[in-house]
């Protein structure tokens, strides 16, 4: 199937401009099949490796399975995994650690609610602390924590960010990858008002990539910013399918997006 026919068949693909609009791929398909990629990333979430009355095996490694083949057809940079990696026990990490090596590309992981591991805990598992920052063909990406180790909401470390949005001022992208929403626009999300300005103050952050809200696989906007869901991989609640997203930067700055359900593609847009 060539890339026009796979992306008619979303349900729906979105496009975020790089002036912000939000709009549906599925109206601009010429365009967007006809332009080059500066990058091309999967991210998904909610792993809940060891949650008991689920298949949390069969799950993660249908995931990395489903990851792998999407890889193989049009590759990944590389893959997020935004959270929720086990569920409550950290003696789960082994394991899933050993299926999550098994990805054919490079790979980045955040902690969430159900991690319950201090951050030295966390950096001596994944050899990555829990805040930090990468950047991939000229775009950042800034990934941190918003829980603790008992597994209670906080709000991203503010004095770090801050730090990391003016180190990166003059970058045309910056991407937030956290793992609970935090401008309460969910269930389950937090309101971190003072994150929320900061955010506002840097006018290249493009979007927030949050996990936690096993049900939310879409898009949600606050002030602006585009917070942008995954649905869930494992877990025992959320929709009715398990899956991930992909996320392409387009050479004109528009940014394409959809949900693989996992072998479906779903929820697209164009940011």
């Amino acid at each position: 199937m060539n890339r026009k026919d796979f992306l008619k068949g979303a349900v729906p693909a979105f496009l975020l401009l790089a002036n912000g609009r939000l709009l549906q791929a599925q109206e601009h398909l010429g365009p967007v099949c006809n332009r080059k990629r500066r990058l091309r990333f999967a991210i998904a979430s909610d792993i809940h490796y060891g949650q008991e009355k689920t298949e949390f095996d069969r799950f993660l490694s249908t995931a990395i399975h489903k990851i792998n083949g999407a890889h193989a057809e049009e590759a990944f940079d590389f893959c997020v995994l935004n959270g929720d990696i086990v569920h409550n026990d950290p003696a789960h990490y082994p394991a899933a650690k050993a299926l999550i090596e098994q990805l054919n590309m490079k790979w980045y992981v955040t902690p969430g609610n159900h991690d319950r591991v201090t951050a030295a805990q966390w950096e001596a598992i994944w050899n990555s602390p829990v805040n930090y920052d990468f950047v991939v063909n000229g775009t950042v990406f800034l990934a941190a924590a918003t829980s603790d180790e008992k597994g209670g909401y906080i709000c991203p470390d503010l004095a770090w960010m801050e730090q990391q949005l003016q180190q990166y001022r003059a970058s045309e992208n910056v991407f937030i990858i956290i793992h609970i929403n935090p401008a309460k626009l969910t269930k389950f999300g937090i309101d971190c008002p003072d994150f929320i300005s900061l955010l506002k103050r840097y006018r290249n952050v493009r979007a927030v990539f949050n996990g936690h809200d096993h049900d939310e696989d879409g898009i949600k906007k606050r002030d602006g910013i585009p917070f942008i869901f995954d649905a869930h991989v494992g877990g025992d609640w959320g929709t009715d399918y398990k899956g991930f997203r992909v996320v392409e930067l387009l050479d004109d700055n528009s940014l394409l997006t959809y949900i693989m359900n996992p072998d479906v593609k779903m929820n697209s847009a164009v940011l």
